[in-house]
Parts: structure tokens; sequence; C-alpha cells
């Protein structure tokens, strides 16, 4: 548990008796099946290529055409902003449990997935996956994942 969120552990110290629980196990116990069906999207996106694009499968492209003809968009800067994910935002926004910290290792989880799931999809391209966090901590909805090809 040597990236358990320290917002999660006196939370899972608290099960048996005091005794503690794994973070595997504490979702054995709490969870269900229709959330690990939805985070499965998350965890393991799904991409397309679109024209000259890598995106994230449920694309506008409304929103695409707009972005085209913003001065001095470029490829790059058109999938950075399509492709980005605000952490945060995972989740319904009257969630509760939200701490920074939670972000941070969700964050880089989510940059480390995206890495791999690209460049197993797209051996011929490179790409760019970075993790963003903002210069406050408490900017919860500054903490975004995002990829572009380089």
């Amino acid at each position: 548990m040597s990236d358990l969120p320290e917002s999660m552990k006196s939370d899972l110290m608290e099960w048996n008796n005091g005794g503690g629980i794994s973070l595997a196990d504490w979702t054995a116990n709490t969870g269900n099946f229709s959330l690990a069906v939805g985070y499965s999207e998350l965890f393991w996106p799904r991409f397309v290529e679109f024209e000259k694009y890598v995106f994230l499968e449920d694309f506008g492209l409304d929103g695409l055409r707009s972005f085209e003809q913003a001065p001095g968009a470029t490829r790059r800067s058109i999938e950075q902003v399509m492709n980005h994910l605000h952490v945060a935002d995972i989740q319904h926004s009257a969630c509760t449990d939200v701490t920074s910290d939670k972000l941070v290792i969700l964050g880089c989880r989510l940059r480390e997935i995206y890495a791999v799931k690209l460049a197993y999809e797209f051996p011929d391209r490179k790409f760019s996956v970075e993790f963003f966090q903002p210069d406050d901590p408490e900017e919860l909805e500054g903490y975004q994942v995002t990829f572009s090809q380089t």
C-alpha cells in the first residue's frame, strides 16, 4: 500500500476491529460489478483514428470542427484539448471524498494506462501523455490527463 492516499489510510485501518484491510480487499467488500464495468472504460479506454487525429472514442465532431477554426490550431493542440480528462470528473460533482492525494494517484495511473494503450494500438506513432497538476493542490478541477501525437 505504498501509494495509498493518506486520505484513505485511516478509513482502511478501521476495518477488522482496527486490524485494517488491504485496498484490494476493501474494493472487493465495497464495490460492485456495475461500477467495475463502468471503470473498465476509464482504465482501458477506447481510441479511434479520425482523419489525421487520434481521439478518445466518444469525441464530438462539432467540437473538432470548432477547434480546427481556432487561430494557430495544430493537430497536437486540438488533440490535447479534445482528449483531456479532468480527473475529478470521473465521479459525480457531489462526491464527498475527492481529495488531491487521490487525484494525483488516479492521474498518474491514467497517464500510465493511456501511454501503454496508445503504444499498443498505434505502434507506428509517438504520443505525449501528460498529467497536469495545479499549483494550488486544492484546485481539484486542475488535475487533468491528456494525450496527443508528437
